[in-house]
């Protein structure tokens, strides 16, 4: 991707916003094991309101969409792209919407910054499939992240998916009932299903639906 211009000013622009930009340190385990900066979030958002959480918030319109609709909930959105999260930033500054925070961060720390049992939802909207077996760590349902993901939400918390990959939908299934996820929402047509009344579309999901595709979607519960 090409690197936007005035990204280093336009960045800076959007402080208020960008709560931490970059890892503490270049061993990502190291940092996730050791480093610790807690987010107070009466403080960072004002308010002692419920916390959700985009992992891969990409441009940002879904989150801008969501935020809206949701007046008395804060998120946070983390993205480890600056380019991409510069568009997702300018577009909520743009708007005024006061309720949302990002993290320019890889999400294998999210640890280090977001308290444990904190989050009532995580949204993972058409992640990068990684289909390659030597890549299965890195894909954002994988056993490592859904650690994480555990670690973060209080006790009856929510991921909820969407993808355009019916395998990476099959994979996602397995692993979350593998980690003891509790399954409550499956469709393998979102569209022609009866959760599209609720469903935000975003621009990759536009574009599936353009091109003819399905859109697969589920929601798991944290048991305890």
């Amino acid at each position: 991707m090409r690197r936007k211009r005035n990204l280093e000013p336009r960045m800076e622009a959007c402080r208020d916003l960008l709560l931490v930009r970059g890892a503490p340190c270049l061993n990502l385990k190291e940092a996730e094991e050791n480093f610790r900066a807690l987010f107070d979030y009466k403080e960072v958002f004002g308010s002692s309101n419920p916390v959700e959480l985009e992992v891969g918030c990409g441009n940002g319109g879904f989150i801008k969409e969501l935020a809206v609709r949701e007046k008395s909930t804060n998120f946070f959105c983390v993205e480890i792209c600056d380019n991409v999260i510069l568009t997702a930033m300018e577009r909520i500054q743009g708007e005024g919407i006061r309720n949302v925070r990002f993290l320019n961060i890889p999400a294998e720390i999210l640890r280090c910054y977001l308290p444990e049992g904190s989050v009532q939802k995580i949204y993972l909207n058409f992640s990068t499939p990684l289909p390659e077996h030597s890549r299965e760590k890195q894909r954002l349902t994988s056993p490592r992240f859904l650690k994480i993901y555990d670690s973060l939400l209080a006790a009856g918390g929510e991921i909820l998916q969407k993808t355009d990959s019916e395998e990476f939908f099959d994979y996602s299934l397995n692993e979350m009932r593998g980690f003891g996820f509790e399954i409550v929402r499956v469709t393998r047509d979102l569209h022609r299903s009866e959760f599209a009344k609720d469903n935000i579309v975003t621009e990759y999901e536009r574009g599936f639906l353009e091109q003819g595709k399905r859109i697969f979607a589920l929601t798991a519960i944290k048991k305890n």
